[in-house]
């Protein structure tokens, strides 16, 4: 194989340069959000508003989904819905009924973050190059905090589901570490 044809298999095969827009991100949510609510619950999801929000206090009620991403970007996309709408996912995506906040609720919102998520890692790794994503956490209650640490911003995409609010968070960020080799295996980190 000629030197030739190998630079444009390269090429036709390596993420595009640079960052992701804000257009970019919001259309890649609104898209893998709206996929995942058509496809796996027959539900929709229609986006009403976004933002960006500056780093500091995050949520502090409803039912939370986060999961980590990591390549040569890093960051955090939470999911965020009331408990009524959690139920109903449930309800949905499990044929069940569940009328309170359950461990197969929280099963089905932690699905859902993995779900919409792993769907937008797609469209991020064809500009930021391989991504890996942790897995996902779930949090429920009333009267917590959580904060968000760091200096990044937030982009903040609001959709309505059944009345419901339904809510997307994503902040994304250049890896300062290189967690992942050449081959896209994480590495080992060691602290000395």
């Amino acid at each position: 194989m000629s030197t030739q044809t190998l630079a444009a298999e390269a090429a036709a095969i390596a993420p595009n340069p640079g960052a992701p827009t804000k257009e970019d991100i919001v259309a890649w949510v609104t898209n893998s959000t709206n996929e995942v609510f058509s496809t796996m619950l027959g539900m929709e999801a229609n986006a009403v508003d976004h933002f960006v929000e500056e780093p500091g206090k995050g949520l502090s009620m409803g039912v939370i989904g986060i999961i980590g991403l990591v390549g040569d970007w890093t960051g955090t996309a939470v999911v965020n819905c009331s408990s009524p709408l959690a139920c109903q996912i449930a309800n949905t995506l499990f044929m069940s009924e569940y009328s309170s906040v359950t461990d197969e609720v929280l099963d089905a919102i932690a699905e859902m973050t993995n779900m919409i998520i792993g769907n937008l890692k797609n469209h991020l790794e064809e500009r930021l190059g391989q991504m890996g994503l942790s897995i996902p956490a779930v949090v429920f209650g009333r009267n917590f905090a959580t904060r968000r640490s760091g200096k990044e911003s937030w982009y903040v995409m609001n959709f309505l589901v059944n009345g419901e609010k339904f809510e997307v968070q994503l902040c994304l960020a250049p890896n300062q570490n290189g967690a992942l080799t050449g081959n896209g295996v994480p590495r080992i980190m060691s602290i000395a």
